[in-house]
């Protein structure tokens, strides 16, 4: 029987980012932006340790989502990281424990529009997203059980009849169709809510740094935030998402009730039985559990028919068997 999966986000912020996915057995990191003993202490807190960290993948090279002495515990302990290879030339000149996950043949490169099976049973989306960190990714992660199935071709990009979608975007300036799209019919949107216009305006940041943030190349207000979160929603069938989590919300710039404010707004019209959490620096969030919802409708009728883009199929870790 298929286990529910279990999806907690690690921390959230300017000061390190890292989320822990596990489904069927299969553990995996979202960004690595705590250092190794942090992120063991968290692992430990949500009854989980680096034993049952089976891969990890990152979404850009920004320092706040990677940090040395990860990469060399991810090394000494044999687990596989996934990135750009863009990400990877970069860390090759700036990160020594990076080089060594290279030469020990750990590191293994995504990317867009092709999809990455993770194991036999999890499938991750890269969507390149706007961000002052060229390439930036964010993912749509599906599972599988045997209900799923491969599209026909040139239907969908994404496996058919998931169990469960997670979409997940740290780190955009603006949103897009494609993320639109892609992120329709979820069951979890982990999504940036960075932070408020008029206190970023009136900080005591300096204008450089709020011109960047306010760029479509920064970070998502509360208000673009709630704007895209409602463009999902519309895409949406009725039931989805269950969760709204608010990722990488400003200390500075933010407040927690701001941004869930904003959140809850974009979510009453359609669905306002959905949890909003609000995603932390300094403590995990509760661990959201995911399983088939039954009798579940569509999740999403979005348009397929997107010229020049072609469905690619990127193989999982060896070791893993498919289920298709």
């Amino acid at each position: 029987m298929t286990q529910p999966a279990r999806f907690t986000v690690l921390a959230s912020g300017s000061h390190g980012n890292a989320a822990f996915l596990e489904y069927n057995g299969f553990g995996l990191l979202i960004d690595i932006g705590l250092h190794a003993d942090v992120l063991a202490d968290r692992l430990r807190s949500i009854g989980k340790s680096w034993s049952q960290i089976s891969a990890a993948i990152l979404t850009h090279i920004h320092a706040d989502h990677w940090k040395v002495s990860t990469f060399a515990e991810l090394r000494d302990r044999g687990i596989p990281i996934y990135g750009h290879c863009l990400h990877f030339e970069h860390l090759d000149r700036i990160a020594p424990s990076f080089v060594s996950l290279r030469q020990a043949g750990l590191i293994h490169p995504y990317e867009e529009d092709t999809l990455l099976r993770l194991s036999s049973s999890l499938t991750c989306w890269p969507v390149q997203v706007s961000h002052d960190a060229e390439p930036t990714f964010a993912f749509r992660f599906d599972g599988l059980d045997s209900q799923s199935s491969w599209p026909e071709e040139n239907s969908s990009p994404w496996p058919v009849n998931p169990a469960w979608v997670i979409g997940y975007a740290s780190d955009l300036g603006c949103s897009s169709a494609e993320l639109v799209t892609a992120f329709a019919g979820a069951d979890v949107l982990a999504l940036e809510y960075n932070h408020d216009v008029f206190l970023q305006q009136t900080s005591r940041r300096p204008p450089w740094l709020i011109k960047r943030v306010l760029s479509d190349s920064g970070h998502l207000s509360n208000k673009q935030a709630a704007e895209l979160t409602a463009a999902i929603v519309t895409q949406s069938a009725e039931g989805f998402p269950s969760y709204l989590v608010q990722l990488h919300l400003s200390r500075e710039c933010n407040r927690p009730a701001l941004a869930a404010l904003a959140g809850r707004e974009a979510l009453v019209a359609r669905r306002p039985r959905t949890e909003v959490i609000i995603a932390k620096q300094d403590q995990p969030t509760k661990t959201i559990l995911l399983t088939r919802q039954a009798n579940s409708p569509q999740r999403s009728i979005p348009s397929m028919n997107r010229p020049g883009k072609r469905q690619n199929v990127q193989p999982q870790l060896p070791g893993f068997d498919g289920i298709w």
